[in-house]
């Protein structure tokens, strides 16, 4: 566990450094702030699109041939994309490194699938709740960083995020063990392996049901909030890579102190079936609070007090994780990657619009907030599921 959860870390402070600059370094290339909104949609979408598609091909291989070889291919995708931004002189080529890097990173995924590998079933929810702590603090250091960096040069974070890739790479393949014993792999079924398939299969795994449409909602939600939160505190608050590179700190404080900290003792009082119903509640609160702010600070405020809302991801895995086998870890959980990245891909194009729309309002105005009004009808739709779901099994149960 130790060695995954140092790649995990590596990989998110390296992530993290670009995230409050590659909105600026996009809107170097653009001529309004509508354009800016646009082109930065684009970048995320064709990432995400990228990586919808070979994710569960990814995710087969490591079913295969192991984790690790898969995770490697990973590093070296986010080092090819970090230098290649860097070095971008048009956005049609950041556009292309976007789309190469997404076609060989599937490491959230394969994290997940090293995690269920090696832990028992009864213990996985607190275990994925580690990764997601090392997730926050990645998102701690890397948009400080970013931040401090972006201040002096806006190609100086993608450099920097590129060099931590390729120590992730080295660290992985001289000290990360495989997890997979060769005895659990299992020959790839290349009709299973596309997006499409995989998503069936997810929808079949017994005790599932409506689950899937949480992820989707909520999932959505969230990319559209990672996809706007730096251009909306720039179009409302004035902020710069360094302002944002704070705020997505304290986001990442707070993952990791609920994470890493509260996790075990919440699910000691809650079930994690009861965590879903409180954190996709708080989650929606905190989305209509984000996008009503009308000062810098209430946007921190939000953060610290959404503590419940941070453990939905990891108590939803855990509930599906424990529906599969454990020789279709792999498989499920690159299924469930594949699902996220199918809302990588749709959000930057919700997003993108909404922003655009609302770019020419002055700053302050509540009706920049609109993606977040947008984010927290998403969370109550998933709050509605994860209801029907729960009723359902409870109904079962006897």
């Amino acid at each position: 566990m130790p060695f995954i959860m140092l790649t995990v870390l590596i990989d998110m402070v390296a992530i993290g450094l670009i995230i409050p600059v590659l909105p600026s370094l996009v809107g170097g290339f653009a001529e309004s702030r509508a354009d800016q909104a646009y082109w930065y949609g684009l970048a995320a979408f064709s990432f995400g699109i990228s990586n919808f598609l070979m994710s569960p091909i990814l995710g087969a291989l490591s079913d295969r041939y192991g984790r690790r070889p898969v995770l490697l291919l990973g590093f070296l995708g986010l080092g090819v994309s970090f230098f290649g931004t860097a070095f971008a002189t048009a956005l049609w080529v950041l556009i292309a490194v976007r789309v190469a890097a997404g076609a060989m990173q599937a490491n959230a995924a394969i994290a997940n699938a090293y995690v269920a590998d090696i832990t028992p079933s009864e213990h996985r929810t607190k275990r994925f709740g580690l990764l997601g702590a090392m997730t926050g603090l990645g998102f701690i250091v890397g948009p400080v960083m970013g931040g401090l960096l972006g201040a002096i040069n806006l190609q100086l974070p993608f450099l920097v995020a590129g060099s931590l890739a390729m120590v992730n790479l080295l660290y992985g393949y001289f000290v990360l063990p495989e997890s997979l014993s060769v005895s659990q792999r299992k020959p790839i079924e290349w009709g299973a392996a596309n997006p499409l398939s995989s998503l069936r299969k997810l929808a079949q795994l017994k005790g599932v049901g409506p689950l899937v449409g949480v992820l989707v909602f909520s999932g959505l939600a969230q990319f559209v909030l990672y996809t706007s939160w730096v251009l909306y505190t720039t179009f409302k608050f004035g902020w710069g890579p360094l302002e944002n590179g704070w705020s997505l700190a304290m986001v990442g404080s707070v993952s990791v102190a609920v994470q890493g900290f509260l996790l075990g003792p919440l699910l000691k009082r809650f079930s994690p079936q009861r965590l879903v119903v409180i954190g996709l509640s708080s989650s929606a609160l905190a989305c209509a609070l984000w996008g009503a702010a009308t000062e810098g600070w209430m946007m921190y405020l939000v953060v610290g007090v959404n503590v419940f809302g941070v453990t939905v991801a990891a108590s939803v895995q855990s509930l599906i994780s424990a529906a599969a086998d454990s020789r279709s870890q792999g498989h499920t959980l690159g299924a469930v990657s594949s699902l996220n990245s199918l809302m990588a891909v749709l959000a930057p194009m919700l997003a993108a619009p909404l922003l655009a729309l609302v770019s020419h309002y002055p700053p302050g105005d509540w009706r920049i907030g609109a993606p977040f009004y947008f984010c927290s009808a998403l969370q109550l739709a998933s709050l509605a599921l994860a209801v029907v779901h729960l009723r359902r099994r409870h109904s079962q149960a006897p």
